[in-house]
């Protein structure tokens, strides 16, 4: 008998794994790490870079194939069976969706990031189910850790299969470990010939995981004589002996997806299917996901694209009061909202994609900041269409259609735009990811300041270090060309948004440092604070890309430059009152009254706020089915391994 047994960790060992496997080295610039230093580096991304003529050509000329299939793809079909049927899969492997960055060498498209992030638009506007699938394949599957560590011979075995069709699938996540990977409890065993690893353990949410042909596994090997030992990656064929797909779940959006329970017992794993080296597991995770977070904010650009079309043909057909609705001033904000925030997105998605196929400059925190951001907005945006659409946006399309009227599936965007905010990190976790690098700098010239555990003679010692960088570097935020009128003169009326940009930079890192020496050991604790930073970042980013693209049409010549700068000036202007809002909240807020009453909630104190209602430990409610029966709960997770049986696939 086998079972998956909990690992406990210290906080102290947790992060000092995600430490381990973070990149420590900035070799490459990165504009929003300048920029969360107070340093408003405008050439970094001005400029607009553009993609070369030859990959724009070739991205154009695969658009045009993949258009006519999209358009025969129907979304009801998906929502009302809960699956993709095999037909679309067969058609988009056939048109060669599964390869889309996979170089030419190998079968592949050989597309670029832009050009992966057009086809994922494209795909996801026909049902986000389908986008999912092609990204979870793509992005975090097999194909882009082996492009980043594989060998020239796993390179050669496994990405055209993957290319031809093949799909792959990523298991990180344990019913038992979510965002923190120090206490992963699934094992890669090296077997005493020392030709193989036994993987075994239970993974959870493995999105293509029900139908994969290939796995990319993560799993702890033990440290021992001739082995490094630590969290691995191993890409594993799925058809492996002691393999279990024991179900597929169920979730409120993206009715198609194909995730689910993965188990593995004694799965031999040859050892040439190791990913780099034993222990660079989370390091390839964490690399892998720099670009291929670029993947949710090219379907939340798709989702926010068709959330304006609607609301444009909606508020324009719809008259209330004698005059279309969206004459009315509080249904006109939320268009004017959603159509500057659209342009926004587009901005801040093809500047991150274009530095990413660059390669100048390190984009690490900018697809960070691209995914928190468009995730946040994205989820907004289908809100205010619902909103837009009154009881129309909160009908199911299976409905209107029944009753003759447009099927809008506005309700639908918002169930699937919903799990971008948990996807390949959470919201929260993403900002503390982001305020991490951010900080990086701080943490190099502040040392033991910031360490829970130094000593004093230690912390006196860095005060003296710490004191030298910041003598250095805090009084070049007091000033700037935010401050003068004069500066960014070649962007006409946009100009003064990039001066706030500059001045809302060193602002932001000036913040910082006072919070630093208001909390310093204790600033990792205070997340609101930090999350606060990190958003304030993520606007000035979005602001700066919006700037950067419109003044970039308009020096083209292009038919639609009045329109994108008319569009960037409604975004930063909106965009101000977020920032100056979120700067007020570093200081005035209620995060110390919060965590107080948090902690009274956790003890119990108000339980009996909790009475007048059902409760599901009794049997009853409507939450009881799902609370008892699905998705797999522990005890289930924990029994005894099945033999391999595969469902779905």
């Amino acid at each position: 008998m086998a079972t998956s047994a909990k690992v406990d960790a210290t906080e102290e060992q947790a992060r000092a794994l995600v430490e381990e496997s973070r990149e420590t080295s900035w070799a490459k610039p990165s504009f929003a790490k300048e920029m969360f230093l107070g340093r408003f580096r405008l050439d970094l991304i001005h400029p607009y870079p553009q993609p070369d003529a030859e990959d724009a050509a070739r991205t154009e000329a695969y658009l045009a194939k993949l258009r006519p299939f999209c358009e025969t793809i129907d979304a009801s079909v998906i929502e009302a069976e809960g699956r993709i049927p095999a037909e679309y899969v067969k058609g988009l492997a056939e048109l060669g969706c599964f390869g889309l960055k996979i170089p030419k060498e190998y079968g592949g498209q050989g597309l670029s990031q832009v050009g992966y992030n057009r086809s994922l638009m494209l795909v996801g506007s026909a049902h986000p189910s389908l986008g999912v699938l092609l990204s979870a394949h793509q992005s975090i599957g097999v194909p882009e850790p082996l492009k980043l560590a594989g060998t020239p011979e796993q390179k050669a075995e496994f990405l055209p299969r993957c290319a031809a069709g093949a799909i792959s699938a990523f298991l990180l996540t344990e019913p038992d470990v979510g965002s923190d990977p120090a206490r992963m409890a699934s094992t890669a065993t090296p077997t005493e010939d020392g030709e193989a690893y036994l993987l075994n353990g239970v993974k959870l949410w493995t999105t293509n995981g029900v139908v994969a042909e290939l796995l990319v596994v993560m799993a702890r090997v033990p440290k021992s004589e001739g082995h490094r030992g630590g969290i691995s990656a191993f890409v594993v064929e799925a058809d492996t002996p002691g393999i279990t797909v024991e179900r597929r779940n169920s979730f409120m959006g993206l009715r198609g997806i194909e995730n689910g329970v993965t188990r593995m017992y004694d799965v031999r794993v040859p050892k040439g299917n190791l990913i780099g080296r034993e222990g660079d597991g989370l390091k390839i995770a964490l690399t892998t996901l720099n670009a291929g977070r670029l993947a949710i904010p090219a379907l939340c650009t798709a989702a926010a694209k068709w959330s304006l079309k609607i609301a444009r043909e909606w508020s324009s057909q719809r008259v209330q009061w004698g005059r279309p609705v969206g004459e009315h001033g509080a249904v006109g904000e939320k268009i004017s909202f959603i159509a500057a925030t659209t342009y926004a997105l587009e901005a801040a998605l093809d500047l991150s994609a274009t530095m990413c196929d660059e390669g100048r400059n390190d984009i690490r925190i900018e697809a960070a900041l691209a995914k928190l951001w468009a995730s946040e907005m994205s989820s907004r945006i289908a809100d205010e269409l619902v909103q837009i659409r009154g009881g129309r946006g909160y009908e199911t399309a299976a409905s209107l259609r029944a009753r003759g009227e447009r099927a809008v599936a506005a309700e639908q965007l918002v169930r699937d735009l919903r799990i971008n905010r948990i996807f390949e990190g959470s919201s929260e976790i993403m900002r503390l990811l982001i305020a991490r690098e951010m900080a990086d700098a701080h943490m190099s010239a502040a040392g033991a300041l910031v360490d829970r555990n130094a000593e004093f003679k230690d912390k006196a010692k860095a005060a003296v270090g710490a004191g030298g960088f910041y003598a250095k570097w805090f009084p070049q935020l007091t000033v700037g060309a935010g401050t003068v009128p004069g500066p960014y003169s070649e962007f006409g009326s946009l100009a003064r948004h990039l001066r706030f940009v500059e001045r809302g930079s060193r602002k932001q890192a000036r913040s910082l440092v006072y919070g630093m020496a208001r909390w310093q050991a204790g600033l990792e604790y205070r997340q609101g604070f930090l999350g606060r930073i990190v958003d304030i970042g993520a606007e000035l980013f979005a602001m700066a890309a919006a700037c950067v693209r419109a003044q970039a049409l308009r020096a083209a010549g292009a038919a639609e430059a009045a329109a994108a700068e008319e569009l960037a000036d409604a975004f930063c202007r909106q965009s101000r009152i977020r920032v100056r809002a979120l700067f007020d909240a570093l200081w005035e807020n209620t995060d110390d009254d919060d965590r107080a009453l948090t902690r009274n909630v956790l003890d119990g104190r108000y339980q009996w706020l909790e009475g007048g209602v059902l409760d599901p430990s009794e049997g009853t409610g409507p939450w009881i089915a799902e609370w008892q029966m699905g998705p797999s709960t522990e005890e289930n997770l924990l029994r005894p391994f099945l033999p391999s049986t595969r469902v779905g696939g």
